[in-house]
């Protein structure tokens, strides 16, 4: 079955910087769109970024451009998100997930698979 699990969310002060990874097993990884997405508390789950696998064309969230990079290693079934200058309104679970499809890349229903999520929590 698929799986998605991300690792390196914490704590870390405005400012900061994080690195998210997310391995991925029981899908062909290099054939799938990869984005990540992050839920605050009491708000509806939103885009960050995503990777377009033809091409390896990247998109991101106005919020996040110019602060956060997202990466896939094929060889390693693995996607990341770096994360610098971080902000206290970054606060969120960041989830990674796998679709299919090239269709709406930004919103959650185009999505096939999705993690657990990881906590990534900046102090002001």
């Amino acid at each position: 079955q698929v799986q998605l699990v991300e690792s390196g969310g914490g704590l870390v002060q405005a400012g900061g910087s994080l690195r998210l990874s997310c391995a991925a097993s029981g899908l062909t990884f290099s054939t799938y769109i990869m984005g990540w997405f992050r839920q605050a508390a009491g708000k509806e789950r939103e885009f960050v970024a995503v990777n377009i696998w033809s091409g390896g064309s990247t998109y991101y969230a106005d919020s996040v451009k110019g602060r956060f990079t997202i990466s896939r290693d094929n060889a390693k079934n693995t996607l990341y998100l770096q994360m610098n200058s971080l902000k206290p309104e970054d606060t969120a679970v960041y989830y990674c997930a796998a679709a299919r499809l090239q269709i709406d890349f930004t919103t959650p229903d185009a999505y096939d698979y999705w993690g657990q999520g990881t906590q990534v929590t900046v102090s002001s």
